[in-house]
């Protein structure tokens, strides 16, 4: 995409969490969402098919690099050369705190089963790539669903108590790894 175009979609997505922070997501409309990004129909249709596929491309957008097979550094943190499950965690961690924003509005929001499917989704190919034996003699999809769920309610307890990423994953290590 060249500048424009990521600059249009910044403003629809920045629209998007602004209008989820006064209104459900079926409250919604494609006008809302282009009145407040200042732009035309045909605009937002070049970007996003449906208001779906807005949540969706926000998604990607959050977590569109966090769960690729290379990490990049970046200005906030570098897991470039760090390898292993809690550099990967912590990894996921530091971007929802970047997007701290887009997550809440979207976590109180009626649209947040959407994300929650698709953080869930990837955080249990991180875990399925990264965990080579299982505790205890349980099946792995029951563990791995434990350890994925987890996850989840520490993010959503970390967002609430206002905890640094390194925080949050020594107390998921201690809690579940061991």
């Amino acid at each position: 995409m060249d500048r424009r175009q990521v600059k249009t979609r910044q403003a629809v997505y920045k629209a998007f969490v602004s209008l989820l922070g006064e209104k459900s997501y079926s409250a919604i409309t494609i006008q809302d969402i282009l009145d407040r990004a200042d732009i035309g129909r045909s605009t937002f249709y070049a970007h996003f098919k449906t208001k779906d596929d807005l949540l969706d491309g926000l998604c990607g957008e959050i977590f569109g690099h966090v769960f690729a097979e290379k990490n990049e550094s970046e200005p906030t943190h570098d897991f470039s050369k760090k390898k292993g499950l809690i550099p990967e965690l912590t990894h996921v961690l530091y971007h929802l705190k970047d997007n701290e924003g887009y997550v809440k509005a979207i976590l109180a929001s009626d649209s947040a089963e959407v994300f929650m499917r698709y953080f869930r989704e990837h955080l249990r190919a991180v875990f399925e790539g990264e965990i080579e034996t299982v505790p205890f003699e349980i099946p792995r999809d029951y563990y791995l669903n434990h350890l994925v769920s987890g996850f989840v309610e520490t993010v959503r307890w970390g967002m609430s108590n206002d905890c640094t990423p390194e925080e949050l994953v020594r107390l998921f290590e201690r809690l579940y790894m061991r």
